[in-house]
């Protein structure tokens, strides 16, 4: 029986489960959380022809705090489990903070110390606190050592930016991420502690109008660069 013909069979099982529900009351629902978990195993197994949706369920939280779940140019990406936890600090040899482990600053600043040797003059503060406010664009984040670009730029983005997002109604730290591949009218970034269900990497619109560069999401307050 292969993986199709079980995976038809299964849920058979739970469908009929259904109908049993009707006819003789409560279900064990610890029996049907069985089956979706191995339906789930099969639809993630290495299938050629499911490649892009086995990337995609592997690089989502697995729950497990710590777990690797991505790397991007040889960095690895950890799963934080649920967005508000926190497992320490994470300090280089040298002593040179990272950040909180596996907040999504944590990831970034990590990648910059290893990839560039870049150390940020501040090396504390929140997502949002990565973007100064009253840098121009273009001009000098003397905070982070970096060159700023405001949303609505001048300069496109390009690989390697951190890319910031501001404060949502539900998230009032921000987010700061990689972006790790731009063309002409998409970036991708890669991202650390995005939230349950979200995966590590994500895309979003890139438009060029009047000169100016706009990522297509509205909490984006720009991007830096090395």
């Amino acid at each position: 029986m292969n993986r199709i013909q079980i995976k038809a069979f299964l849920l058979t099982v739970i469908v009929l489960g259904g109908g049993a529900y009707l006819l003789l009351g409560k279900p064990d629902f610890k029996i049907k959380e069985r089956f979706v978990s191995i339906i789930d195993y099969f639809e993630s197994e290495d299938d050629p022809k499911a490649s892009g949706k086995k990337n995609s369920k592997r690089s989502k939280s697995s729950g497990k705090v710590g777990i690797k779940v991505d790397a991007y140019k040889g960095i690895a990406i950890y799963d934080n489990g649920a967005v508000r936890n926190v497992s320490g600090r994470n300090t280089t040899a040298d002593g040179y903070n990272l950040g909180l482990k596996y907040q999504c600053v944590e990831f970034v600043k990590r990648f910059y110390y290893y990839h560039y040797d870049h150390k940020m003059p501040d090396s504390y503060g929140h997502a949002r606190d990565f973007y100064n406010r009253s840098v121009p664009d273009g001009g000098y984040n003397k905070q982070r050592a970096l060159t700023q670009y405001s949303q609505g730029s001048s300069t496109k983005p390009k690989a390697n930016d951190l890319i910031i997002f501001g404060p949502t109604p539900y998230n009032e730290f921000g987010h700061v991420a990689i972006i790790s591949k731009v063309s002409g009218s998409q970036v991708e970034i890669a991202q650390q502690n995005p939230g349950k269900g979200n995966s590590s990497r994500a895309s979003y619109s890139l438009s060029f109008n009047n000169g100016r560069w706009s990522v297509g999401n509205q909490y984006v307050m720009g991007w830096l660069r090395k």
